[in-house]
């Protein structure tokens, strides 16, 4: 006779409460705890950043061309941020896509593809970009997965290659971008809004919708809770991980589209150190960095809190050291307040007694 396997999240259900909620928990106070207590902890550190830009920039720090300034600088980084939201939930890493990011403007800028281009439609130069990135991504995947190599090795190896071959393709040269119709996208407003912040909103809900309401989403979170329990049950965890590496290529493709759009040019020097920003903004935004917990929304705030911050020293001529000195306070806070909470639920989970 054979045994049939009960899913892992069915194995140890949440008791049921009075209240309707687990645990016990009145619904009201869901906001104090979980993650609604760390997404309104993002908030308020983001209002308080906002305030100290008013404070001592003035009114034009809210005036509605420096908010999107901020929201232009904000969207490159969170489309790669979002797409390393995937990776880490998972409990891995990816320290290769700003070079990969650079790669793709380099290939997306060469002669060949915009002659192309222009030839037939722009989206040639769109499907050249996307195309390099996956290609990067399903490399990274397969080492990781099937090769058994760790995943920071593997992508600081990518990294390392990527940024390597973007300079040979380009001849240490930056490419210029001349196809107009192209530009004229990538640099237009849409309802008084530049078209690279909508593809970032669109990318993060669409990222939001994947991780949150899809069986993708709850295997990615399973993986990274437990890899063996989750192949135990069924999960192909390897082919999981490999679309995860390729997805996060996808974003440093669409990353690099839109570096393209704003720079008008391709360049080896494109994405330099953006994996180490992606990361910052996905630890601070709450998910973490241990795997089995991933938050898109908290992703899109940290993104916004570093782009503020970046802004407010730049409105008060500040030195770039005094500002990564502040992000690296800001991150270290947000890595040791993780320690805190998984320590705190790995009590709760130790203490709760198992039903079977």
């Amino acid at each position: 006779m054979s045994e049939q396997k009960t899913p892992v999240a069915e194995r140890h259900p949440a008791p049921a409460s009075s209240h309707g909620a687990p645990g016990g928990r009145p619904p009201g106070r869901n906001l104090l705890h979980g993650s609604g207590a760390r997404s309104l902890g993002l908030v308020i550190a983001l209002a308080a950043l906002v305030a100290i830009g008013l404070i001592t920039s003035g009114e034009r720090f809210l005036a509605v061309e420096n908010i999107l300034t901020i929201l232009r600088h904000a969207s490159i980084i969170g489309v790669i941020s979002i797409g390393i939201t995937f990776v880490i939930t998972a409990g891995g890493i990816d320290l290769s896509v700003g070079s990969v990011m650079g790669l793709t403007t380099v290939v997306a800028s060469l002669a060949s593809v915009q002659l192309a281009a222009t030839q037939s439609t722009w989206l040639v130069m769109v499907l050249v970009a996307l195309l390099v990135g996956g290609i990067a991504g399903l490399v990274n995947g397969v080492i990781i997965a099937y090769g058994n190599v760790v995943a920071f090795i593997a992508t600081l190896a990518m990294l390392v290659a990527a940024r390597g071959l973007a300079e040979l393709i380009s001849g240490r040269r930056t490419l210029i971008v001349n196809n107009g119709d192209f530009l004229d996208f990538m640099r237009a407003d849409f309802l008084g809004v530049p078209v690279l912040v909508w593809i970032f909103a669109l990318v993060a809900a669409a990222g939001w919708f994947l991780l949150n309401r899809t069986t993708f989403g709850r295997r990615t979170v399973a993986i990274g809770g437990n890899l063996e329990a989750s192949r135990l049950a069924g999960v192909k965890v390897k082919r999981h991980l490999v679309y995860l590496y390729v997805l996060a290529g996808l974003a440093a493709g669409i990353a690099g589209l839109m570096m393209m759009g704003r720079t008008t040019a391709g360049t080896s020097t494109h994405g330099l150190l953006y994996e180490l920003d992606a990361i910052a903004a996905v630890v601070v935004g709450g998910t973490l960095l241990i795997g089995g917990r991933g938050t898109i929304m908290g992703t899109v705030l940290g993104v916004l809190i570093f782009s503020t911050l970046t802004n407010v020293f730049t409105q008060n001529n500040m030195d770039t050291s005094v500002q990564a000195l502040a992000k690296g306070l800001i991150i270290v806070v947000a890595v040791l307040l993780q320690q805190r909470f998984a320590a705190r639920n790995e009590r709760r989970a130790t203490a709760k007694p198992l039903k079977i």
